[in-house]
């Protein structure tokens, strides 16, 4: 029955660490799970409070400052599309106004001039300036402010 409450607890946990997202409730998640994992082995409820404890201190102490720098590293921040504005693709299928097709980190875009002003041909490098319906705008390589950094 011990097992149980245990596994529980380390679930209710689990789904309110997804809430609050601070990496903070999952330690006590850990803790409880070894908590059950004791429980399971036949020790005695203060054994297993006690493995609570020291799990979740251990966790708290070792794993969330790692995960935390992990979490907050300097760099680009976004999700999706947004990361490859900036970024250098390759013209596979000649660009212009209307059409064309670019090459992104391994895949096929279909791609547009910016304004209409550029015509690009194959093996051109062109900046990804824009995406909206995946179609995506580029420039020259040397548009002022590209990152000049591949996905």
């Amino acid at each position: 029955m011990d097992v149980i409450l245990w596994v529980i607890l380390a679930a209710v946990l689990a789904v309110a660490e997804i809430f609050t997202a601070t990496l903070f409730l999952i330690m006590f998640s850990v803790g409880a799970t070894a908590a059950a994992a004791a429980a399971a082995l036949g020790a005695p409820v203060p054994l297993q409070a006690g493995v609570f404890v020291v799990v979740s201190a251990l966790t708290l102490a070792a794993a969330r400052p790692a995960l935390r720098r992990h979490l907050n590293r300097p760099g680009r921040v976004g999700m999706g599309t947004e990361l490859m504005q900036g970024t250098s693709a390759v013209v596979v299928e000649h660009v212009n106004a209307d059409s064309g097709m670019v090459k992104i980190g391994g895949e096929l875009w279909q791609a547009r001039s910016l304004e209409n002003l550029g015509d690009y041909p194959p093996g051109d490098r062109v900046t990804i300036v824009d995406i909206g319906l995946g179609t995506v705008v580029v420039w020259r390589e040397d548009l002022p402010g590209s990152t000049d950094r591949e996905l």
